[in-house]
């Protein structure tokens, strides 16, 4: 009887009309941001075979268009702190969202891509898409630790965003094998129009007004909250996690030039990857709902060091396609379980700003480790970025102890009860 109900517990969290309008919401922006990722391939190739770009040019220019998603606090202190148009949230969703779009056709209609077009428009719809992103996000966390749904909304969030990423892979390899890099462009920037759309249909919140010192009120509460412990070891747990030098890049090049796979080919590797990664997202739904957040990332470190070390055997179309859909399930659920975490170590009445800065560490060792790994590709081979990888991964072992997860769940457990 008990494992009947917490099966029923994990595979149905969305119980209230409330809680399914908000994870609606959260599954289509969080799809329409795993479109941005449709003209990645392409621009590639483009940069690799006309310009000539190495693996770590590539990814150091990839970095620059990331930017926008390094300085997310202050996307959420101006929408914890400063309404627009009497809303926190609506008001600023609306706009960034009709940037990105405006950005993507702007790239789609060029006649000529150059290295310096591309990096300043993508990183422009970039900064549309950062800017969203923190909103949904501060959504997400106020209602979500409210509901006691932060690892539930997050799976769909994340379900979401590398369902996109199966239409990525497909289109994706299919456009950069025609070199249909206009065409690329135009298909990702639809999706922050679906986006637009949502905002003014589907997103509901109270008038707020302008009031005189409102902004000071809330920068003081983040100055306060800034000098909590947990937040900043949760800060460094999730640099350190994310500072493994990446096989992002590097890969696409051993891909193309060692293994000599089609980007056609290269494309579906990148769906199935994607497809892993949902069943991952829908896996932690149900897991963040019946197994403690300590336990979960003390399994996604090990599992983590075995897809890595996999990637050892990654020699043959069979050998890609069982190691990288494998990797995309194992990776997802550690990505879920580390941003759960982050939820959970987010003070209250600062979910914005908070969430952002931690996902702001999350990005900034996201790309550190694209530029490293891009690098040392070029410097020392595969094999050898893959045994650094696991290593620095496996670190992250020792830190667990020092992150006090029980005490963080706990703190979002009694936050939770104050709000019923």
């Amino acid at each position: 009887m008990r494992g009947r109900r917490l099966l029923d517990t994990a595979l149905a969290p969305f119980r209230s009309p409330e809680a399914r309008r908000l994870a609606l919401i959260f599954a289509v922006v969080y799809f329409a941001q795993g479109m941005w990722g449709l003209p990645v391939q392409a621009i590639t190739l483009t940069l690799k075979e006309r310009f000539g770009y190495t693996a770590g040019r590539v990814a150091t220019l990839f970095s620059i268009t990331n930017t926008p998603w390094l300085v997310k606090p202050v996307y959420g202190l101006l929408s914890d702190g400063v309404p627009l148009f009497g809303r926190r949230r609506q008001s600023y969703f609306v706009l960034t969202s009709g940037l990105a779009a405006l950005a993507g056709f702007a790239l789609g209609s060029l006649d000529a891509h150059t290295p310096l077009v591309i990096t300043a428009l993508f990183t422009a719809m970039g900064l549309g898409l950062a800017f969203t992103d923190v909103l949904t996000d501060a959504l997400m966390v106020e209602n979500g630790k409210r509901l006691r749904l932060t690892g539930g909304f997050q799976a769909v969030q994340w379900a979401s965003i590398y369902a996109a990423s199966i239409a990525v892979g497909v289109a994706g390899g299919m456009l950069t094998e025609h070199h249909e890099l206009r065409l690329a462009f135009f298909g990702a920037a639809v999706f922050p129009t679906l986006s637009f759309l949502m905002a003014c249909v589907f997103i509901r919140e109270p008038r707020v007004r302008r009031e005189a010192g409102q902004f000071r009120r809330t920068w003081t509460a983040i100055r306060g909250s800034i000098r909590s412990r947990d937040l900043w070891v949760v800060a460094g747990f999730i640099v350190f996690w994310t500072f493994s030098p990446s096989l992002g890049t590097p890969l696409f090049y051993y891909q193309t030039d060692t293994l000599k796979f089609s980007q056609q080919f290269i494309g579906t590797l990148f769906s199935l990857s994607a497809a892993g990664s949902v069943v991952g997202a829908l896996a932690y739904g149900g897991l963040s709902r019946v197994l403690p957040l300590k336990w979960l990332l003390n399994a996604a470190i090990g599992l983590g060091v075995l897809s890595t070390l996999a990637y050892l055997s990654y020699a043959t179309p069979i050998s890609a396609v069982l190691i990288d859909t494998g990797a995309g399930c194992i990776g997802m659920v550690a990505t879920l379980a580390f941003l759960d975490l982050a939820a959970k170590a987010s003070p209250k009445q600062a979910e914005g700003t908070f969430f952002a800065l931690l996902m702001s560490v999350y990005n900034a060792g996201t790309q550190g480790s694209q530029i490293v790994g891009g690098w040392l590709y070029d410097s020392l081979g595969y094999a050898t970025l893959i045994l650094i990888s696991a290593a620095f991964t496996a670190l992250c072992w020792f830190i667990v102890p020092a992150v006090r997860v029980e005490q963080i769940e706990a703190r979002a457990a009694r936050e939770a009860r104050a709000a019923d």
